[in-house]
């Protein structure tokens, strides 16, 4: 079911976005969202075919998007995505770090396998990424916003699995607090979202595997991706240039405070 928002937009009109984990999801809102906007925007993921078809769908909106490959456990392809973006759309001033896995398992059963992918996937990666995006605008003298989505798993664990996932996006958010005290005198902001359970396919699995989650929460409900649509465009718009280091929790206090 859509969720009826008021017609909340900006203009960025002029400026190239790369969305990681575009494929699929909450990657795929967030890219038609800031393509809605005017932006230019490098699709990014593993899997090539479903960005084709977002890419497409954008175009067919009257947007401009370019599907680009990566496998973010790849450090090589992660410095070299960014220029490639840029060959296709001109200087990538917005960077949506939102590719993600869970574990799903207690920390003791976890394999090192498994452990690796979810560390090289969930903090690494936004790292590697952030920081060669970074670089090509100090360089350019440009500025630039960067989105990182965290969880709230970041900030409550119940220990019934997914230890590792808690603790990766929690590095994730004291990585945006830590490189936008780095990076503000270089006018790059850098901040995070901490979405709760919205609909993806992410969340359908887990309710299909454990039944009825929403019963546990203050209010009954699964989030809608659209519920997200305003905190992304603030954090990369004008009206946030005051905002950097900050961490937005959008969750329904699901896990309470």
């Amino acid at each position: 079911m859509d969720y009826a928002l008021p017609n909340f937009s900006i203009d960025l009109n002029g400026q190239t976005a790369l969305v990681t984990g575009a494929s699929a999801g909450l990657g795929v809102r967030f890219a038609k969202t800031l393509a809605r906007c005017g932006a230019r925007v490098a699709l990014t993921a593993r899997r090539f075919d479903r960005l084709e078809s977002v890419a497409a769908e954008i175009e067919a909106a009257g947007g401009k998007a370019v599907p680009l490959q990566l496998d973010v456990t790849d450090a090589d392809q992660l410095t070299k995505v960014v220029a490639e973006a840029e060959r296709q759309l001109g200087p990538v001033t917005i960077l949506v770090n939102n590719a993600g896995i869970p574990d799903a398992q207690r920390a003791t059963k976890m394999s090192m396998d498994l452990i690796d992918r979810v560390l090289d996937t969930n903090v690494r990666a936004p790292y590697v990424l952030s920081c060669e995006f970074a670089r090509r605008l100090i360089a350019a003298k440009r500025s630039g916003r960067i989105v990182n989505i965290a969880s709230s798993s970041a900030y409550s664990y119940g220990g019934n699995g997914a230890a590792l996932y808690s603790i990766s996006k929690a590095a994730v958010v004291r990585m945006t607090e830590a490189l936008a005290v780095e990076w503000a005198r270089f006018n790059i902001n850098v901040n995070a979202i901490a979405p709760g359970a919205f609909s993806s396919e992410m969340i359908d699995g887990m309710l299909r595997r454990v039944g009825d989650i929403t019963k546990l929460f203050p209010r009954p409900r699964i989030g809608d991706p659209a519920q997200l649509d305003s905190t992304l465009l603030f954090l990369v718009s004008p009206s946030s240039d005051f905002v950097t280091g900050t961490c937005v929790r959008v969750d329904d206090v699901q896990s309470g405070r």
